[in-house]
């Protein structure tokens, strides 16, 4: 068995988890998540947490076991505190300005970039140089915030770019005559 899925799922007050042989639903005071069920993995519901283990003992089963209990532990941690990611830009000139559902950027190309958010992501940006992006799917906030670091990713010269908050780039020394 797994080590990550020996340690059961603890669910909080008020979130609530339903699952079929198929799927997997989760639901909580900030929404609801829903993931399809491997085959080689079984569920059971106990004292309030949720316990995963592999229905044989083929390796394949065994690691789902673990990756499933991961899984199904961010849907439960989405639903209940939510997800959050915070980027960054450096330069002169850069600036993001959140207009309802898109985040329209400035980042010294020749044209503004107009990044549209996905449904359950939520951008904010308390500055001009800051950007927050909050939902319930770790993968979906996790994704939005490398498709924005994507358009301009921080330059090993000067550092100028949109990174994550608190990421630390490494700077390339210049050329020397």
């Amino acid at each position: 068995m797994s080590r990550v899925a020996k340690n059961p799922v603890i669910l909080p007050a008020g979130v609530e988890a339903k699952f079929t042989a198929a799927e997997i639903v989760v639901k909580g005071p900030l929404g609801q998540l829903a993931m399809p069920l491997n085959a080689g993995v079984e569920v059971r519901l106990e004292d309030n947490a949720l316990k995963f283990a592999a229905k044989d003992e083929s390796k394949a089963s065994r690691s789902m076991s673990g990756t499933m209990r991961a899984l199904v532990n961010n849907m439960v941690t989405g639903v209940s505190k939510g997800f959050e990611r915070k980027l960054q830009l450096v330069g002169v000139g850069y600036r993001a300005q959140a207009q309802g559902a898109a985040l329209n950027l400035t980042l010294g190309f020749s044209h503004p970039v107009v990044h549209p958010m996905p449904e359950g992501v939520a951008v904010e940006t308390p500055s001009q140089t800051e950007i927050i992006l909050k939902g319930v799917d770790k993968q979906k906030v996790g994704q939005v915030a490398a498709e924005i670091r994507a358009y301009r990713a921080p330059e090993p010269y000067k550092g100028k770019g949109v990174r994550y908050a608190g990421e630390q780039v490494v700077l390339k020394e210049t050329k020397k005559k």
